[in-house]
């Protein structure tokens, strides 16, 4: 297992913070070489430390100005997998976590408007093969949208 050093963690910090800063930038303020930099963010790759390096699209920008949370609630957990086939083919999902407490699952999803909503809910997902219920939480607004902080130890500095 690959270990995070202080030097991982400065990176992981800089790059959580902007993605998209050049490797040259980020290695005059670790500073090392451009070469160490671009070899470490390739082992936080290669390792499934970064996990995407991706730009953040808009949902509003595209039409879809509804943000839906919605729990679903499943004949038994063992299910899961089979409705997770089925969750897949509908683009609108863009998280699916299986959880502890009040439901077997939870899901973030887009739609356009209440209609889609509506004909996501009640056409698709509750359609599904062992989805007994769901219920529907509209976010009203996103206040908050961040990576998880890198702290780095202060006794390696």
């Amino acid at each position: 297992m690959y270990r995070i050093d202080n030097l991982d963690k400065k990176i992981l910090n800089i790059l959580s913070k902007n993605a998209r800063i050049p490797f040259k930038d980020v290695a005059a303020e670790c500073g090392v070489s451009r070469a160490a930099i671009h070899q470490r963010v390739q082992h936080l790759i290669e390792n499934g430390i970064i996990t995407g390096s991706g730009f953040d699209v808009n949902p509003k920008s595209l039409g879809y100005t509804t943000c839906t949370y919605v729990g679903i609630n499943l004949e038994r957990g063992s299910m899961y997998k089979k409705v997770v086939e089925k969750l897949v083919n509908i683009p609108e999902i863009v998280e699916c976590h299986f959880t502890t407490g009040s439901y077997t699952m939870l899901l973030k999803l887009y739609a356009r408007d209440n209609e889609q909503l509506m004909e996501l809910l009640n056409d698709q997902l509750q359609t599904i093969p062992g989805v007994v219920s769901t219920e529907t939480l509209i976010s009203l607004e996103q206040s908050i949208k961040r990576e998880i902080p890198v702290h780095i130890d202060e006794e390696e500095k």
